[in-house]
């Protein structure tokens, strides 16, 4: 069933429908549980982005700006409860798509989509609370009066990742499009289908053109430019941290705000008066959720020495507990690797980690029942050092490195033994 699957074909969404990339050329998109093709994207590049960002540009103008940036945030409300009813609607098939585009388990999917209706109804509330706060009256010593006015920033930049490919796509676009806003989302190139599918819903339910542009491509043929683009008020992107300065670059020369959420190697710390079963459940829940590609996945275990070895012990045997399998199948706790790139990546972290003399407890490569795919077993790494890139650098993947300590002191010291910025304002 899945080798078969197919995802629908899509060109770029500007102006409000869709338009072929203007070098006509499309990027593969390959299911990572079969390494098979499974469709094309787009492949958008700087002439695609200069017709986005003035399709958003003459949105915000268009009369007056009376049909968006300065209209009613009821009116903006309307629409964005729009888009949320009909994310429940497709929720199913949204869900799938992500499964097959991203590896994602299926029901994790299915989360995520009643998160990203949620988001539009709650930036909806927002939209509508502007309203109540517009131009009111900010108290001043005599003489003076001075009124509060919420004006949207403009045309916004929206760069976001592969690991939930439409939910935090969401988190930008829903309040970016509250506050009146107009928006041009590049996606990842290695996760665009859903992304794409929210510019079938805003041709659906009738969304302004130009509102909402989606442009998708490789980083440097379609972030990049937008990025820099003089037309870009603001520019919002979540990924790695080299990309973050890549962004941060770009924009500079038109001293343009950018914010940036970017990767984290995030600790969890337990002590030796803890529920055993109970922290290790946490523990592997917070490393391995989203095939462990997660920003905040809490990848170094900080285990008080006293139950160090119980702890991990049971550890290795939960994970091999743990089904990972094509994402669509029942059950499925762990699928695949977003990329056969991420594939190697992450085992080339453990190869050094043990050539660096780490011990690798469990996991490091393919489960034996799956002969094709991005898979990676729940890996366990012990004797680690702090030198290690192993510790040190972002994995993004389903590997857990676990250190031992001794005092509180030592333990928040550790914790705190890290250079990865998650979040940049």
């Amino acid at each position: 069933m899945v080798a078969t699957a197919k995802i629908p074909q899509r060109q770029l969404f500007i102006d409000g429908d869709w338009r072929a990339p203007a070098l006509g050329r499309r990027l593969p998109v390959i299911n990572p549980t079969t390494e098979a093709s499974i469709g094309e994207i787009p492949a958008g590049t700087s002439e695609d982005v200069d017709a986005a960002v003035a399709a958003a540009r003459a949105a915000l103008r268009r009369n007056r700006g009376r049909d968006w940036a300065r209209a009613p945030g009821a009116v903006r409300a309307k629409y964005l409860r729009a888009i949320a009813a009909k994310m429940i609607e497709r929720k199913s098939d949204l869900a799938r798509l992500e499964a097959l585009d991203c590896g994602k388990p299926l029901d994790e999917a299915a989360w995520d989509m009643d998160d990203v209706a949620g988001c539009f109804e709650f930036f909806a509330g927002h939209a509508e609370a502007l309203d109540k706060r517009q131009n009111a009256a900010v108290a001043l010593p005599e003489n003076f009066k001075c009124h509060l006015k919420k004006e949207p920033i403009g045309v916004v930049a929206l760069i976001t990742p592969w690991n939930y490919p439409l939910l935090m796509a969401v988190w930008k676009v829903a309040p970016a499009l509250a506050a009146g806003c107009t928006a041009v989302l590049k996606p990842s190139e290695l996760a665009s289908v859903t992304c794409l599918e929210l510019g079938d819903v805003c041709k659906e339910i009738g969304l302004p053109s130009g509102v909402l542009n989606i442009v998708t491509g490789l980083g440097h043929e379609a972030g990049a430019p937008l990025s820099s683009h003089p037309d870009v008020d603001k520019v919002a992107f979540t990924g790695s941290y080299a990309t973050g300065q890549k962004i941060m670059v770009a924009a500079a020369p038109t001293v343009k705000p950018v914010t940036l959420e970017l990767g984290g190697k995030s600790p969890i710390v337990v002590f030796d008066d803890v529920d055993i079963d109970k922290a290790v459940e946490w523990t592997l829940f917070g490393c391995f959720w989203t095939n462990g590609q997660i920003c905040s996945a809490t990848s170094r275990l900080l285990i008080h020495k006293n139950i160090a070895k119980e702890f991990v012990d049971r550890m290795v045997a939960w994970s091999k507990n743990i089904k990972v399998s094509d994402p669509l199948e029942e059950g499925c706790r762990l699928g695949p690797v977003v990329s056969e790139g991420q594939y190697e990546k992450i085992k080339k972290f453990v190869a050094n980690a043990k050539s660096e003399g780490a011990t690798i407890l469990t996991g490091g490569v393919r489960p034996k029942h799956l002969e094709k795919g991005f898979f990676i077993e729940p890996t366990i790494i012990t004797d680690i050092n702090t030198s290690m890139e192993i510790w040190r650098e972002e994995v993004f993947g389903p590997v857990l490195c676990v250190k031992e300590f001794s005092t509180e002191e030592e333990a928040i010291e550790l914790a705190n033994d890290t250079h990865m910025v998650w979040l940049v304002p």
